[in-house]
């Protein structure tokens, strides 16, 4: 699977990685941000805004390692 990944350039996978991350983070967020204004309150969509934030910071994490740390040879 190593050499699948290799076959892009570095710049074209952190670069379709971050516009990837922006959609995925808008959508995610505006949906938090719907949920806690709307019928289920501030309390009520408290969990999902920190189940949101934990998950984005995985994806985050995921970013670095796949386009931005040196792979290990």
């Amino acid at each position: 699977m190593q050499k699948e990944s290799s076959k892009t350039s570095p710049a074209i996978r952190l670069t379709s990685a971050i516009i990837g991350f922006i959609l995925v983070a808008t959508f995610v967020f505006g949906l938090s941000y719907s949920i806690s204004t709307g019928f289920a309150g501030f309390e009520g969509g408290l969990p999902f805004a920190i189940i949101t934030v934990i998950v984005m910071c995985m994806v985050l994490y995921d970013i670095w390692e796949e386009c931005i740390r040196k792979p290990k040879k």
